[in-house]
């Protein structure tokens, strides 16, 4: 009886040449590529993360039933008469705070390791942050359109028309887009993901609630009415109210358009290169 030999011999180099000789090294992804694979992960997460579909569907509908029957009466002499202020005003709010996730995502795998492959791969590396926003558009449009379906059952109707609300809801797109950059970067600045989620909700607190989401700031104190007027969420809340209601100015839309640019072109280019420096 003899033992069967457990060595493992080495492949003769001339093998592995002819092996590979004929063969064509596949083509290095383009940026579309990338964004659109890491988009797709980011949709996937719909279905297994509870926290982002909870987000999306059940915070919306309580944040619409809660201030409509909490301030309604108080402000507007009614829920129905403040569902015509407040229901625009509701899905600019929950937009704003669904486009955190993905940062808060972000941040915890970067801190756990997750995107330290993505050093050695030849992608745009760009890709992990704009294809995690891109992916994000199905849930903003979920986030936007549960509050307006519940909103029309309680009694919302929009002077604009279908037509208004449509436009209304592709602007928040770009909105929400364009906000997600603030949250991104504080996303790849702060290293603990607790005390990136403690930043980014304080100040999403802040960004909401210093608005006129709930009130219009006419109502307001001179000086709290500047400030509010200073804030973003401001500008969209007022152009989304205006698309819907048909009574939107060309001033109101520049403003929002203008919200939008200032946020990309502010907070777009460092937080890629802090993003960049990371995976150095």
């Amino acid at each position: 009886m003899t033992t069967p030999s457990t060595e493992v011999r080495p492949l003769p180099a001339e093998i592995f040449s002819r092996s590979v000789a004929g063969a064509e090294r596949p083509p290095r992804p383009g940026p579309l590529f990338a964004v659109r694979t890491f988009a797709w992960r980011n949709l996937i997460k719909l279905r297994y993360v509870q926290d982002h579909l909870g987000t999306a569907v059940v915070f919306p509908i309580i944040l619409t039933l809660v201030f409509t029957y909490l301030l309604g009466g108080a402000i507007a002499g009614s829920p129905r008469e403040y569902l015509q202020f407040f229901l625009p005003g509701v899905i600019v709010l929950s937009l704003v705070s669904s486009s955190m996730m993905s940062a808060l995502t972000l941040n915890r795998d970067i801190a756990t390791g997750m995107f330290d492959r993505v050093r050695s791969t030849p992608i745009w590396q760009p890709a992990v942050l704009v294809g995690a926003m891109a992916g994000d558009a199905v849930r903003y449009a979920l986030t936007s359109i549960v509050p307006l379906s519940l909103g029309l059952l309680l009694g919302f109707r929009p002077d604009g028309g279908l037509s208004g609300v449509v436009l209304a809801l592709l602007y928040l797109q770009l909105f929400t887009f364009s906000v997600a950059w603030l949250w991104m970067l504080f996303a790849v600045l702060i290293p603990q993901p607790t005390a990136a989620a403690g930043v980014v909700n304080l100040l999403q607190f802040v960004l909401l609630f210093g608005s006129n989401i709930l009130a219009p700031s006419q109502t307001m104190p001179g000086w709290l009415e500047a400030v509010v007027k200073l804030n973003p969420v401001t500008h969209a809340a007022t152009a989304t109210r205006g698309l819907m209601h048909g009574t939107v100015t060309s001033g109101e839309m520049g403003a929002g358009l203008l919200t939008c640019a200032v946020l990309i072109v502010l907070l777009a280019p460092p937080t890629i290169w802090l993003y960049s420096r990371k995976q150095r």
